[in-house]
């Protein structure tokens, strides 16, 4: 006898009888799928001892169960059956609960097969509209390439064709780097490496509108020799007071401003270049020189009064605009954006620029981003510097080679004929020891034998 009589579970529908064979093989024929229920209020009550199954359902366990059962049902004899109920339901069997039915002729079993229920899709119009928009995602990253691209294999005609392109050296070269010139000034204040590349955007729009024109023509007593004797005196007269290059730069584009607006006698004309440095100077200068330091280097040809009359007049005309780019702050920058230079190379630069605008063709032709540009180029090309022209000096001066071969061929030009030239100022200043003897160096000839470039 049992001493737990408990009733196994078995698929919902399927009947059990007295019969233990038949019994024992519907029990096997789901016994995989089958696991024990908790305690849900399916509890069977046999002889007034509550029972519930809490070990799982083997096949030999369950058959044993039913044999146990068969025993009780025929030891009652024709004792009703207590059934099972669950929450008031019929006596049906449910998720393997076994009602036990009243004893009696024993009936033909009848094998209940339960089929698995298969998943119900619910297809509607939003359904099939999810589904198409996801066969058009799908569609639209295989056409962009999103996908898994399949590597190409590479044929005999490719691998042919590159090696003819490396033989006759037309395979791509890679691209050159361009250097970060500011990388070294981060931690520097002064250098103001977050606005540099402003500032220079800046100056390039702003230098054609405070260029002079061409004024010559509207000058009766002056012509390029007298401006070009003046600006070699004041060259000289900067290197006594040994002023800054800012100074320098500054008073011959304040003389030419001047001359634009004002025709101005012969007589005079110094007079206006003493005034116009007297302004560069308290413009640029921490310590300015005094006005009979003027007086005295002019060998008193003008008086006190008249210097400070000229300034006034000047700064009129001018309308005191002195915030202008000369070609000295393209000179700096450019001169930074060549990663080889040094002493030799930065004093070749200053000499061939303080040579174009010395000559009033070129200072009227090009502007003061173009002369200092060509000077570097000019340089470059005299101390045959490989590459001339790379892509970093491209970056910042703006300009490409060919743009620059008229205007650096006019400078090297003079290079050449500064030895000879009357105005001798300039070439000594460069030939001295102290400036690395740079107008000593011989000129870049193989400049002057290139085509012309485009302005």
């Amino acid at each position: 006898m049992a001493s737990r009589p408990i009733v196994p579970q078995q698929i919902r529908g399927e009947a059990v009888n007295g019969g233990g064979k038949q019994a024992k093989g519907a029990a096997g024929a789901e016994a995989k799928n089958r696991r024990a229920l908790g305690d849900i209020g399916n509890l069977v009550t046999v002889r007034g001892i509550d029972a519930k199954a809490n070990r799982p359902i083997t096949r030999s366990f369950c058959a044993q169960l039913l044999a146990n059962a068969q025993a009780a049902a025929k030891a009652e004899n024709n004792k009703k059956q207590v059934p099972v109920t669950i929450d008031g339901a019929a006596p049906i069997l449910d998720a393997g609960v076994v009602a036990v039915k009243k004893a009696g002729p024993k009936p033909a079993t009848k094998k209940v097969i339960v089929k698995p229920t298969s998943e119900v899709i619910d297809i509607s119009p939003d359904t099939v509209e999810k589904v198409e928009e996801k066969e058009a995602k799908c569609a639209k990253k295989k056409k962009e390439g999103e996908g898994p691209a399949k590597k190409k294999a590479q044929t005999l005609t490719s691998v042919l064709t590159a090696r003819s392109k490396a033989a006759c050296g037309i395979t791509k070269k890679p691209k050159e780097q361009i250097f970060d010139i500011d990388a070294a000034d981060v931690g520097n204040e002064l250098a103001a490496v977050e606005y540099v590349e402003d500032i220079y955007t800046f100056y390039k729009e702003a230098e054609n509108e405070s260029r002079p024109h061409d004024y010559m023509d509207s000058q009766p007593e002056i012509n390029p020799s007298m401006r070009a004797i003046l600006v070699d005196w004041l060259v000289d007269v900067h290197n006594k007071f040994e002023l800054s290059p800012e100074t320098f730069y500054l008073t011959i584009n304040i003389i030419d401003r001047f001359l634009a607006t004002k025709i101005v006698p012969r007589r005079e004309l110094q007079l206006v270049g003493i005034g116009a440095m007297l302004i560069a100077s308290k413009y640029e200068e921490i310590w300015a020189p005094e006005v009979n330091d003027f007086v005295c280097l002019s060998d008193r040809a003008y008086t006190h009064q008249q210097i400070l009359v000229m300034e006034k007049k000047i700064l009129g005309k001018l309308e005191w605009t002195l915030t202008v780019p000369t070609p000295y702050v393209f000179l700096a920058r450019f001169i930074k954006a060549s990663k080889d230079s040094n002493h030799e190379m930065e004093n070749l630069v200053y000499f061939l620029a303080e040579l174009g605008i010395m000559h009033y063709n070129t200072a009227m032709i090009y502007c003061p981003s173009m002369i200092a540009a060509s000077a570097v180029y000019a340089a470059r090309c005299t101390l045959k510097k490989t590459p001339a022209w790379d892509e970093t000096l491209k970056k910042h001066t703006g300009f490409s080679e060919p743009q620059l071969i008229d205007c650096a061929k006019l400078l090297v030009g003079f290079h050449g004929g500064a030895d000879k030239n009357k105005l001798q100022v300039i070439y000594r200043k460069y030939s001295s020891s102290e400036r690395g003897a740079v107008a000593l160096i011989q000129p870049a000839k193989a400049l002057l034998a290139l085509g012309g470039g485009v302005h």
